[in-house]
């Protein structure tokens, strides 16, 4: 992959002469040239193998954490461009504290690490300006030195280690002799492989006091911050020197003690030795999900008992900024929201993961697949999915096509996982490469995603065309298919009802016949037709071995009508008939969640496109397990990852895998925004709006808004007195459709109206 650098890059990538068991921290100072005037501009370029903190003169160069974050190391490292002019001075000193991160900490739950590389690295470049024009360049080389820093340990998943004692004044004075100084050398690296970011840091955020603190029955003291996030604590406590703080992080308790079975091996314990000073601590080359933690240690004789005054939280994310608000008269539903809110934010930590806090935080294909619409209501994520794309552009460039389960791809480098076969493309998952650009599309209409994206989309529809069988089906090679059936027992969650080539087949005639939209949307005439034949020819096939006279469609339950009425695969009859059997499914299973990762996103549409807006309701306002609300009567403050991940009694999920933090269930808030809401595009980037609220399920009022490119449409409505009012504000360069059942559209232009029905 070529560079996007607008200069080549001229600096070494260095590492210390000696690997130093701890964090490094580069080191390099310099006078600034004589005779030039003042300094017009000073621009630093930054890159690393492992995540960095750089600083000019001890001040931080910008607000970003964890960079260069993770992307597919072995073809795309991004660095970061920062304006360093008010920092520099005479003599500068510029210090890169450099971790494990990604590069070479802990990777997935095969108890891996270091796939990328056993080095770490920092690789810069800082060019200062003069008022007469000169140009002075200070490049990683040979003159940097190395020294062992205040971070014994630090990974991901385990943790970090901050030893105050070892603090050194030194590191960022100019002048200065720090002690035990490495020298560096260089080591071979392809800077050809550096790009700048596409999408946006990650920052803290936000910072959240505790609302509890007390002691558990064995003892322990346990801190309640009352929402689970994903980031770190931060506090100053004075103590004995060399004594140690423990911080133990988890999401939930399990009678009435941290319940940390859920993390499985990540041990998500940060330690922080005292120096005997007041010592400031935050833990910024690690991160995680936690809402409670186990404090040991606290110098209780010299720092005062610890109160929620004691520490924070701080909240860690990509810099995404909020688009989208929902807000209704059921706290319940607005309690399912926030958690759909805080699940995003919490697994939107530079790409899109599953979860934040066990042994995995992998960028999983099938989650993002079916949440895109919804994150882009809730967040401006155009960058933030643009950057990910790409590095699963490069993985399926790399890999003949497949998209594989995860982006960045460590499978790859690891021996196949037991029971997901040989890898290759497999429905839902990789129809990421599909289904997240037309999502990124239909949000902000810029079709340049398109553009970018479309070799990749086109590669993966041909490649899951050269698997199917003559039936011309996707019956063949691994699929997940429904994952996590909440039907499937706890230790195995393939085993769903839903029939595997029902799920995949479903899944190629949405992605071929979303190809040849774009394609359309591209001028590529011939494309258009081969997808559109594609998508006819699975459509026929799906019918003719998957779908019976009456409607019936094969293993009869609510994924597979689901899918099958929403993607379009049927005519319009046979869609009725589906919905019926759809509603009576819903219904005989007294309106618990039935489906998995593949169906719930879109059963409440299926329900309600054919005439049971009452059963969809019904579905998504139960409260016994499983269903979207029953763990909101858990007292969840994100969406978990089984339907049941914390049973009625208060214990945790018996099964292996189970997470208090993931979102893919969340998506049923696309749902939300667009039905109860009201809110959806008629074209492209809301362009064109529908407003369309169907109120149901006892809710008396919502309001709803979302930014959009074109400035900020609000949608509110209440019911009194079987009369529907509805007050709608459309922006300046926007559009609207108002409709309600029965009646004629109503078109409008920018302004604010109230229209009233009876309900």
């Amino acid at each position: 992959m070529k560079s996007s650098a607008v200069d080549p890059w001229s600096a070494t990538m260095i590492t210390p002469a000696v690997d130093l068991a701890v964090a490094p921290l580069f080191r390099k100072e310099l006078t600034l040239d004589d005779g030039h005037g003042h300094v017009e501009s000073a621009i630093l370029r930054v890159s690393s193998l492992g995540v960095h903190d750089v600083r000019v003169n001890g001040a931080p160069v910008s607000d970003d954490v964890l960079s260069p974050g993770w992307s597919s190391y072995e073809w795309r490292l991004r660095y970061r461009t920062h304006d360093v002019s008010r920092l520099v001075a005479n003599t500068t000193v510029v210090t890169a504290l450099v971790g494990n991160g990604w590069h070479r900490g802990r990777l997935g739950f095969m108890a891996g690490r270091a796939f990328y590389g056993q080095r770490l690295g920092l690789i810069a470049e800082l060019e200062v300006t003069f008022g007469d024009g000169h140009v002075q360049t200070v490049l990683t080389d040979d003159s940097w030195t190395a020294h062992p820093s205040d971070v014994l340990e630090n990974d991901l998943y385990d943790g970090q280690t901050i030893d105050a004692g070892r603090r050194a004044a030194a590191w960022y004075e100019p002048g200065a002799q720090p002690d035990l100084t490495i020298p560096t050398i260089g080591i071979d690296f392809d800077t050809t492989r550096l790009a700048p970011y596409v999408g946006p840091p990650v920052t803290r955020q936000d910072v959240i006091t505790p609302v509890a603190v007390w002691t558990s029955p064995s003892g322990r003291t346990l801190v309640d911050f009352g929402q689970n996030l994903v980031g770190w604590l931060r506090f100053t406590v004075r103590g004995p020197a060399g004594s140690e703080i423990r911080v133990r992080h988890a999401e939930v308790l399990e009678h009435d003690e941290l319940g940390v079975r859920p993390l499985q091996d990540a041990r998500a314990t940060d330690r922080f030795i005292l120096s005997g000073d007041s010592d400031f601590f935050e833990p910024t080359m690690t991160f995680h999900g936690f809402r409670y933690a186990e404090i040991t240690g606290w110098p209780t004789a010299v720092a005062g008992e610890l109160t929620p005054e004691s520490l924070e939280a701080v909240v860690v994310h990509s810099r995404i900024e909020r688009t989208g608000r929902f807000e209704c008269s059921d706290p319940m539903l607005n309690q399912l929201h926030s958690n759909v809110v805080w699940g995003t934010k919490g697994n939107f930590l530079d790409l899109p993961t599953d979860c934040p806090q066990r042994n995995e935080r992998l960028g999983w294909t099938g989650d993002i697949s079916v949440f895109a619409p919804t994150a882009a209501y809730l967040f401006d994520v155009d960058s933030f999915l643009s950057d990910w794309l790409v590095d699963l552009a490069l993985e399926q460039e790399h890999a003949n096509g497949v998209v594989p389960f995860v982006v960045p791809d460590i499978f790859k480098m690891n021996p196949p996982v037991e029971g997901f076969g040989e890898p290759d493309s497999t429905a839902f998952w990789s129809d990421a490469a599909v289904w997240v650009p037309w999502a990124l599309w239909q949000a902000y209409g810029d079709r340049s995603v398109l553009e970018r994206q479309y070799p990749s989309m086109a590669a993966h529809v041909r490649r899951v065309r050269s698997l199917l069988s003559p039936t011309g089906l996707w019956d063949t090679s691994f699929q997940f298919g429904d994952w996590l059936d909440p039907d499937a027992p706890p230790e195995n969650p393939y085993q769903a009802k839903a029939d595997e080539g029902v799920v995949s087949t479903a899944a190629l005639f949405r992605s071929a016949t979303l190809v040849a939209e774009t394609a359309d949307v591209l001028g590529l005439e011939a494309d258009a037709a081969e997808f559109s034949a594609l998508a006819l020819s699975t459509r026929t096939a799906f019918n003719e071995h998957y779908v019976a006279a009456d409607g019936r469609v094969a293993s009869d339950c609510p994924t597979v009508y689901s899918l099958a009425i929403v993607f379009g695969l049927l005519d319009a009859e046979t869609s009725a008939a589906a919905g019926q059997r759809l509603a009576e499914l819903v219904h005989d299973n007294a309106y618990r969640v039935s489906t998995g990762f593949a169906g719930t996103p879109y059963i409440c549409d299926a329900l309600a496109q054919t005439g049971h807006l009452d059963h969809a309701y019904r579905l998504l306002t139960e409260r016994g397990c499983p269903s979207w609300l029953y763990p909101v009567t858990m007292g969840a403050t994100t969406i978990w990852e089984r339907w049941d991940s914390m049973l009625p009694d208060g214990t945790i999920n018996p099964g292996e895998m189970t997470s208090f933090n993931h979102y893919a269930l969340g998506a049923v808030a696309d749902w939300m925004h667009r039905t109860i809401g009201g809110i959806a595009p008629l074209e492209p980037g809301y362009s064109r709006v529908h407003i369309a609220p169907r109120p149901g399920g006892g809710i008396t009022w919502s309001k709803a808004a979302l930014d959009t490119r074109h400035g900020t449409v609000e949608v509110c409505w209440k019911l009194s007195d079987d009369i529907l009012t509805v007050t709608s504000t459309i922006p300046t360069g926007m559009t609207g459709v108002v409709s309600f059942d029965g009646q004629a559209e109503i078109h409008l232009g920018p302004g604010t109206y109230v229209h009233e029905t009876p309900a």
